[in-house]
């Protein structure tokens, strides 16, 4: 097997609804917080490669009625890798962390005085709601920390084309990108979090 391509995906993803990966609680965490949002040691937040990198490929997988990896067609194996033994393959892509695009933060957020919980985020409270009484259960409320809306980030995926593949695999990446544009990143996505907005170029 013989790498004969390398070509790089660079983008932005713009948030268009509040986003939450979640990381570890520490003592440096706003008070109260419940979840509170992967950073980076500087506390800046950060959109993990593997996030983007396990989102898209199960977006792929579902669309071609896989609902396990072990499931998945050989296309998506060899663009995603497996260490399954007996089907050893390399990955055809490598997914960058999505790091914060600080100065269109300060220029968008900071300088105009946005309202935040932090310099980069929000929190958001949540509760659950006891059916018969209509009231928040004991408990139930929970505050979430998001980094807001109108946040952008630089991503970067990389694409290694090996002489064996036949298959077009940035076609097929690219049509995981458009169906992560019409879902969601990150958690609680079915409550309007994690809508993404994604422009990018092939180089």
């Amino acid at each position: 097997m013989k790498l004969i391509e390398t070509k790089k995906v660079l983008g932005t993803i713009t948030l268009e609804t509040g986003l939450h990966i979640g990381g570890s609680k520490s003592s440096l965490d706003i008070g109260g917080l419940d979840s509170p949002v992967i950073k980076t040691p500087q506390g800046v937040p950060y959109i993990p490669g593997s996030s983007l990198k396990g989102k898209i490929r199960s977006l792929l997988g579902i669309k071609e009625g896989s609902i396990d990896v072990k499931t998945d067609s050989p296309t998506l194996v060899k663009m995603f890798g497996t260490s399954e033994k007996g089907k050893e393959t390399i990955s055809r892509l490598i997914f960058r962390d999505a790091v914060l695009d600080e100065a269109y933060f300060k220029t968008n957020f900071i300088e105009k005085d946005a309202i935040l919980d932090t310099v980069y985020t929000e929190s958001k409270y949540e509760n659950t709601i006891d059916r018969k009484s209509g009231t928040t259960k004991k408990g139930g409320l929970r505050q979430i920390e998001r980094v807001p809306a109108g946040a952008r980030f630089n991503f970067e995926i990389v694409v290694n084309v090996f002489d064996e593949d036949k298959e077009d695999i940035i076609e097929k990446l690219k049509d995981g990108i458009v169906l992560l544009g019409n879902n969601y990143l990150g958690g609680s996505g079915s409550r309007g979090y994690g809508k993404v907005k994604i422009e990018y170029s092939i180089s």
